[in-house]
């Protein structure tokens, strides 16, 4: 599933692509993927321009004229790219935005999970799936003091703790794994068990992490690729994530996969202890 620095990647090659381009027409091809009625979105869209894209955790926001935005989610597979009217019409291509000046918007998704739904461009943030997002994990939303107080009320382990999008935005699988390392913290260990210290230096490796992963693109483990195609290269860069049996970058201890709160763990048996 793309993750925030996949989503704000894909947001970046966008406002590059289609900013400022009316759509004439929108062609939907699976209609599961529209929250609501299909005809009322295909209707409200046409003759509108994108003004902005936005991101806010894993969302994509795209703003329209006439106060119209668009929440878009890509959930496991989904991509948007940009093609000639006239082009073949890829398979799993499910949406396609048909703009004024012969480009094409096109959404793909193989697993069909994305979701799209319009919104007054003032109610977005009202929108149930976006009200409960934590903070983005920057220096500026992001505060220590917030984190810890919600740290110390949760009873759960720190892997699901961070995954839950209420306590910080845009965390997934592959990013969890990689700050629970950078912070020598063992995956299982109790959010509320954590220490000031540990917190604080859990607190700056997201920050820190995320934001090296943006500028590499984001990370390509399966399918994902940018609005221009291109795979991410944060791959590469990963400490634990992926790399079960490979010695870990910090010690030389063979890197553990586990199953936490049902989802695959990789971590490092001798820097990432239980207290």
């Amino acid at each position: 599933m793309p993750e925030l620095p996949e989503v704000e990647t894909v947001r970046q090659g966008l406002r590059q692509l289609v900013l400022n381009k009316k759509i004439r027409n929108v062609i939907v091809l699976y209609p599961k993927i529209i929250n609501g009625d299909t005809n009322v979105f295909i209707e409200t869209l046409e003759g509108l321009t994108i003004k902005e894209i936005k991101r806010r955790g894993k969302y994509l926001i795209f703003n329209f004229d006439e106060d119209i935005s668009m929440v878009s989610h890509l959930r496991m597979e989904g991509k948007y790219f940009v093609r000639q009217a006239g082009d073949e019409v890829e398979k799993h291509t499910h949406i396609i935005f048909e703009f004024t000046d012969g480009k094409q918007l096109r959404y793909n998704d193989v697993r069909k999970f994305g979701r799209m739904e319009l919104v007054k461009t003032d109610k977005v943030s009202d929108l149930k799936s976006l009200k409960k997002l934590g903070p983005e994990p920057t220096t500026s939303d992001f505060s220590v003091e917030d984190f810890a107080d919600k740290l110390k009320k949760k009873n759960k382990m720190i892997k699901p703790a961070l995954l839950d999008q209420n306590l910080v935005a845009g965390l997934g699988n592959i990013y969890v794994d990689e700050v629970l390392w950078m912070s020598k913290i063992n995956p299982e260990t109790i959010a509320s068990h954590l220490s000031k210290n540990e917190i604080k230096t859990l607190h700056d490796a997201i920050i820190t992490e995320l934001a090296k992963a943006v500028k590499a693109g984001g990370t390509t483990i399966r399918s994902y690729t940018n609005a221009f195609e291109n795979s991410g290269l944060f791959q590469f860069e990963l400490n634990a994530y992926g790399r079960t049996g490979e010695p870990c970058r910090r010690c030389g201890t063979l890197i553990k996969k586990i199953v936490v709160a049902q989802r695959g763990t990789h971590y490092c048996p001798s820097c990432q202890k239980v207290e």
